[in-house]
């Protein structure tokens, strides 16, 4: 893998390449149940054209957009985010999503310490922050292995697939982060 990447070994994030957005949205944006999980916005049907996806990537002041490659041929395997950058306050908000077949394999904690890295090291955040629903416990166990502490709960605010699911806070600041921890 090239130089240019955050990585740790045969895991990194890349700046989104044009050919990662129609395997992103046919994998994780068609995915309904699993897209509504991950986003507070409402799934809907969208043409297979690149320059409407939710992956298609602009410049913005706020955000920073990665995929998430892994293995000796770099191989896409997933989405990660940072966003909602308050460069006053020094924080963001931040994301991933990983394509179905390279789920369960451990990538998350990775991917979360390399998003720490990029916020707290490059960006010179202080905080950074995730929201996830309360039923999924492989994203609080894999940032818990990375620092962050549950911070609050949100009471029934996620609609997903017909019922209200409660949303998890969790937060890291930069003085809890381990940036030698590449577990």
């Amino acid at each position: 893998m090239s130089s240019d990447y955050l990585r740790i070994g045969d895991l990194a994030l890349r700046g989104r390449h044009p050919d990662d957005v129609p395997v992103l949205q046919a994998e994780l944006y068609n995915d309904v149940l699993t897209r509504s999980q991950a986003d507070s916005r409402p799934w809907r049907p969208l043409p297979p054209d690149a320059a409407a996806s939710p992956y298609a990537v602009a410049v913005v002041d706020d955000a920073a957009f990665f995929s998430v490659v892994s293995g000796p041929e770099a191989e896409l395997s997933g989405e990660a985010l940072l966003w909602g950058i308050d460069t006053h306050n020094r924080l963001a908000h931040l994301g991933l999503a990983l394509l179905p077949r390279f789920r369960g394999r451990g990538l998350s904690v990775g991917v979360l310490q390399l998003l720490c890295r990029y916020g707290f090291s490059v960006r010179g955040l202080n905080r950074l922050q995730l929201e996830t629903n309360a039923d999924n416990a492989p994203m609080m166990r894999a940032a818990a292995r990375v620092g962050f502490a549950e911070e609050g709960r949100l009471r029934q605010a996620a609609w997903v697939a017909g019922s209200f699911n409660d949303t998890v806070v969790m937060g890291l600041l930069s003085a809890g982060w381990n940036k030698d921890d590449t577990t």
